[in-house]
C-alpha cells in the first residue's frame, strides 16, 4: 500500500474509483523529503494526513510510532478525525501497490486490467484499476446532427460532457446505470465512431483516432459489466 511518487490528484482518483470507506494508502509528500501523506478514504472523500519521518520514528499529530505497521495498526482501531466536519476515519483497507501507476493523470486508463490482447476477456473485472477517464470526443447533437468537440469526464458510473475543459458546469452528465450498450459505430460518415445506447436516446461520440475509440469503448464496457455484476449481487442478497 505504498505508492511512493503518486501524486495527491491520482491517490483520489485511485481510492474515488476503486477504494470504499476505510480505503488507505501512503505516499511521498511533495512538500518535504521528511514527509509522507496518508491519504484515506472516507465516504465520499480523501483525506490526506501528514506523517514525518524523523529517522528513527514516524510521528502523527501527538503520536510517535516506531514503525508504519505500527502507526496502521493503532489507527485500524482506532478513529482517525478526519475534517472541521469531525468525520471518523478508520484504516480498514490498504489500497495494493501492484498496480502501474499513471505518469499523467489525464491518460489514466483502465490500465492494470487492459493485457497486450484486444479482447474483451482482456477486462479483469477484479483488478485493481484506474476506473477514470478524461479527454475531447465529438458528439452529434440530437436535433441537428451535426458534430461538436466536447470535454469528457468518466467517474464512477457518471459520464459528463462539458462545452471545453476549463467549463465548470457539465452541459450533461450520462448516468451509465441506465445505459445498455456501448459499441463501435459504422452507420456515421465519420471514422473511430462509438455509441451508447439509452432508453431515451442514442448518444453517437467520435475518438481522433482508433486506438482512442477502442479504450473509451473498453473503459465504458467494463463499468457496464460493474454496474451489472453489482446488481446481481443486489438482487441475489434480495432474494436470499
Amino acid at each position: 500500500w505504498y505508492h511512493d511518487n503518486l501524486t495527491r490528484h491520482a491517490a483520489e482518483a485511485l481510492l474515488l474509483s476503486n477504494g470504499q470507506d476505510g480505503s488507505y494508502l501512503l505516499r511521498k509528500s511533495n512538500e518535504r523529503e521528511d514527509l509522507y501523506s496518508l491519504s484515506v478514504r472516507g465516504k465520499d472523500s480523501v483525506k490526506h494526513f501528514h506523517i514525518e519521518h524523523t529517522g528513527t520514528s514516524f510521528k502523527f499529530g501527538f503520536n510517535e510510532f516506531s514503525s508504519l505497521k505500527e502507526l496502521v495498526m493503532h489507527f485500524a482501531n482506532q478513529p482517525l478525525i478526519g475534517s472541521e466536519t469531525g468525520t471518523l476515519i478508520v484504516l480498514k483497507h490498504p489500497y495494493p501497490r501492484q498496480v502501474e501507476e499513471p505518469s499523467i493523470y489525464e491518460s489514466v486508463r483502465v490500465h492494470t486490467a487492459m493485457q497486450t490482447g484486444r479482447t474483451e476477456s482482456d477486462l479483469v473485472p477484479n483488478a485493481p484499476s484506474l476506473g477514470t477517464k478524461e479527454g475531447y470526443l465529438i458528439k452529434q447533437g440530437k436535433i441537428v446532427k451535426n458534430w461538436k468537440t466536447r470535454w469528457f469526464t468518466l467517474h464512477r458510473n457518471e459520464l459528463k460532457y462539458f462545452k471545453d475543459q476549463t467549463a465548470t458546469e457539465p452541459i450533461r452528465a450520462l448516468d451509465l446505470t441506465e445505459c445498455s450498450a456501448v459499441q463501435f459505430d459504422y452507420s456515421q460518415e465519420r471514422v473511430n465512431c462509438f455509441c451508447l445506447v439509452f432508453p431515451l436516446r442514442t448518444y453517437y461520440l467520435c475518438a481522433k483516432t482508433g486506438i482512442e475509440a477502442d479504450e473509451w469503448i473498453k473503459i465504458l464496457r467494463w463499468k457496464l459489466s460493474q454496474i451489472r455484476k453489482q446488481l446481481e449481487e443486489r438482487n441475489a442478497t434480495v432474494s436470499s
